[in-house]
């Protein structure tokens, strides 16, 4: 079971982080030196993927020139003496082989997966949310590849999350060990009640699907906010074949939020060369003012 290509669904609005988002795709916001979507590129990339669709709307032209070559703005750095830079862009673009499609109708994550069909063909696939960044020692999406190469089957990722969390997500009913941090799933349910809830586990932004998933999404009806969900369809595929949740190592950021987003920028700074040392000493000196103080710094709008 080789998995070679991955969807990454960006045609969401953004509307969590307005007005950031008004012109500008939640997925090409900064994260310290490069964008969010790049992270999750990089993932796909390290779990051996080697095609990548990026499911996008019309107001996602930037990611497309992101991820393309820019031979004005590569000679003009090279003229500067600038070839570093010019190296990184370059290193961007040819990362893998990314594709574009727009979902031109927002009906849900299930009907942004479909629209991948043709492009999947008849073989098992990655799917990463497009604002779900991972962080860990192995690349999550690589877990759930050896997760799936195991046990011939469909893989997600999944985490035990607080009750206040997985009435956002995605409950899962799980049943035997099939490994490490790895159990057979044999239900799941979408945004549920406390009452419905399955168990404190949630599917957290990283699947490993076989192409089974894409007859049932296509007889898949509108779920919740009339939209068709992926749970649904999952839910459905679990009924067929089987699928395994991979209790995953690492850290999970949801830069789709803007608490989320800031807790990512401040844990990746403190990570980078450059920037690390100055934002630590930065933080200590205001923990010390704040300590000290019962003003907040005051930020004029």
């Amino acid at each position: 079971m080789k998995v070679r290509k991955a969807i990454i669904p960006a045609a969401g609005l953004g509307t969590r982080l307005l007005p950031n988002t008004k012109s500008i795709p939640k997925e090409m916001l900064p994260l310290v030196d490069k964008p969010v979507i790049q992270y999750i590129v990089e993932e796909a990339v390290s779990a051996g993927v080697e095609q990548i669709l990026i499911i996008t709307n019309r107001g996602k032209s930037p990611i497309e020139n992101y991820f393309d070559y820019a031979p004005d703005l590569e000679e003009r750095l090279r003229e500067d003496g600038k070839t570093k830079e010019a190296d990184t862009i370059r290193r961007v673009a040819d990362m893998a082989d990314v594709f574009f499609l727009r979902q031109k109708e927002t009906k849900g994550l299930g009907h942004a997966v479909w629209r991948a069909k043709s492009f999947v063909g008849d073989e098992p696939f990655g799917i990463l949310l497009g604002d779900d960044i991972m962080l860990g020692q192995k690349p999550v999406l690589k877990q759930l590849v050896e997760a799936a190469e195991a046990n011939d089957c469909s893989a997600v990722a999944i985490h035990k999350v607080p009750d206040e969390l997985i009435v956002k997500y995605s409950s899962v009913k799980l049943e035997e060990q099939r490994g490490d941090r790895v159990y057979r799933i044999s239900d799941m349910n979408e945004k549920p009640t406390l009452d419905e809830k399955l168990s404190d586990y949630a599917i957290l932004g990283r699947y490993v699907l076989t192409p089974a998933i894409f007859d049932i999404l296509e007889h898949t009806a509108p779920g919740r906010n009339n939209e068709i969900q992926l749970t649904d369809g999952m839910k459905e595929l679990v009924r067929h074949e089987r699928m395994v949740g991979v209790d995953f190592e690492g850290r999970r950021y949801d830069t789709g939020n803007l608490k989320g987003y800031l807790e990512s920028i401040i844990d990746f700074a403190l990570q980078n060369e450059e920037a690390g040392p100055w934002l630590r000493q930065f933080i200590i000196d205001k923990a010390e003012m704040l300590r000290d103080s019962d003003q907040w710094p005051v930020v004029n709008d």
